[in-house]
């Protein structure tokens, strides 16, 4: 299978988060193409990287950053592909700063945002599944089978959670 996301950071030590969202596209049989790359530091590479993400088959993107987090904003300023931005928690300001630098995009360069940290990563790789699976039917099954699994894993603790009220 070729990969059909791809997961920009601009650091290295965002893998910790942004693993997260790799998990998820894993959880529903979708590769990945991970990459460290800088607004800000490797601006030509991050180009680069987002104007041939199409030629290699990817289907969306999602990029993770934090402080300026202008990456998200540079990559949908470079392509055509539905671009996905986690705010990530880098600096004093625990995140706040990314959330606002992602989720403000001037009108007509679309981010679409998610939540700061680890939630936010692995509904990025969610919602990247759901985007795809609007064309591929086996991603289409495997994102109803991870809801009908997260229902199991409620309804379980749910009915643990009755035994423990119930008592002896």
């Amino acid at each position: 299978m070729n990969p059909k996301v791809l997961i920009l950071m601009g650091s290295e030590s965002d893998w910790e988060v942004m693993s997260e969202a790799r998990q998820a596209l894993t959880d529903l049989g979708i590769e990945a193409e991970v990459h460290v790359s800088s607004a800000h530091r490797t601006p030509a590479r991050t180009g680069e990287l987002a104007r041939g993400a199409a030629g290699r088959g990817i289907q969306v993107v999602i990029c993770g950053a934090g402080s300026a987090a202008h990456l998200a904003g540079v990559v949908a300023a470079e392509t055509e592909l539905p671009v996905l931005g986690v705010p990530l928690a880098a600096s004093e300001l625990k995140g706040l700063d990314a959330l606002l630098a992602t989720v403000q995009m001037p009108a007509g360069v679309p981010v679409g945002t998610l939540a700061i940290g680890k939630a936010g990563a692995r509904n990025a790789g969610l919602l990247a599944g759901r985007i795809i699976a609007r064309s591929d039917p086996e991603v289409a099954e495997a994102v109803r089978a991870q809801r009908a699994r997260m229902a199991r894993e409620v309804e379980a603790k749910d009915a643990a959670l009755q035994a423990r009220l119930a008592g002896p």
